[in-house]
């Protein structure tokens, strides 16, 4: 008597699943996540700058005039004593301040995802949009010529002095403001990516 012969397995079929557990991302998903984020970039490097057109109004607005009188010598200050000049200063320090969180906290909000190059844009566009303001605000204020204009005036006339800039240090203020609020948003509610799940132990590691 024989014993019943089994028959023969049959391989598994190929599992392509599992020799390639993590297949590599297309080159194509690779080429069209960089476009859209330059393109995002863009967007914002564009809106942070002519946000500056923005802060020089509100600069020539708000800062406070220097005044200046002439005599058949020279031109000088109405008051000698007066800050209005460092005033003028202070005012675009903090209107700068305030444009870098509120541009940080807008790109923050719709570009949640982040990206260096979105990152890059915000801090260009910081430093462009304070020289954008800077500009606005000294072409649009009093007149430039003050010789000029003190002519025009007459003497012992009082008029507004040119506004000026006088720390330069005051256009890093906006990208600043803008990178610390960024990073800040970023740690505390940008979306975490997901922990890899590593596979249990084999039995030679179960000893």
């Amino acid at each position: 008597m024989t014993a019943p012969l089994t028959p023969p397995q049959r391989p598994a079929p190929h599992d392509s699943s599992r020799s390639h557990p993590n297949p590599a991302p297309h080159p194509d998903g690779e080429g069209l996540e960089m476009r859209s984020e330059l393109r995002r970039a863009a967007v914002v490097l564009v809106a942070v700058t002519l946000a500056g057109i923005v802060l020089g109004l509100l600069w020539l607005w708000l800062a406070p005039k220097v005044p200046l009188v002439s005599t058949d010598k020279a031109v000088f200050f109405a008051d000698t004593e007066g800050e209005e000049a460092a005033g003028a200063d202070g005012t675009f320090v903090l209107l700068a301040l305030g444009f870098g969180v509120l541009s940080a906290a807008v790109t923050f909000w719709f570009n949640r995802r982040g990206g260096i190059a979105v990152v890059a844009a915000l801090a260009l566009g910081g430093v462009l949009a304070s020289a954008v303001a800077w500009g606005t605000g000294y072409l649009l204020g009093p007149e430039q010529d003050v010789v000029a204009h003190a002519r025009a005036v007459g003497q012992g006339v009082v008029f507004d002095a040119p506004l000026r800039l006088r720390a330069k240090g005051a256009l890093l203020a906006w990208p600043i403001a803008a990178m610390v609020v960024h990073l800040a948003l970023t740690a505390l509610f940008a979306p975490r990516d997901p922990e890899p799940e590593w596979p249990p132990p084999g039995p030679e590691h179960q000893r």
